[in-house]
């Protein structure tokens, strides 16, 4: 064994495709598709994102974030629902998103989602909420 804390995005993207493999064979459900938006600015930078991902009728939004100097302009809304429709439209039936108490958890329930699952105490004096919305899909 040795300590590997400086772990290349290469080595994370083998592993994470060595899982999918496994849960692929266990559940029979080979459908796992990248859904992300973004957007830009005149220059090109990326200056909002929603990024994750559907396997097996479920997404998971991993990275929701929007630049400082852009926000309160609508494009969060913009991008969850450009993604939840996205979500939609390829049959997800479910959407799950974690947010800490400090980034925004009560965007992603005025947008419908419920909380699940609240840990405090991660990080210290704060907690991670796990929120689900549930989607008719076609």
């Amino acid at each position: 064994m040795e300590a590997w804390h400086d772990i290349p995005p290469d080595a994370i993207d083998a592993v994470e495709d060595r899982i999918y493999g496994h849960n692929a064979r266990a559940t029979a459900r080979d459908d796992a598709k990248g859904l992300c938006f973004v957007i830009r600015d005149g220059a090109g930078r990326v200056t909002g994102i929603a990024a994750g991902y559907s396997w097996a009728d479920t997404s998971e939004l991993k990275q929701m974030w929007i630049d400082a100097d852009h926000r309160g302009q609508g494009h969060g809304r913009a991008l969850l629902e450009a993604f939840l429709t996205e979500a939609a439209r390829r049959g997800v039936r479910q959407v799950w998103v974690a947010s800490f108490d400090f980034q925004a958890p009560e965007f992603y329930e005025k947008a419908g989602f419920t909380r699940m699952a609240e840990f405090a105490g991660w990080p210290e004096g704060h907690a991670n909420i796990i929120l689900r919305k549930s989607l008719n899909a076609p």
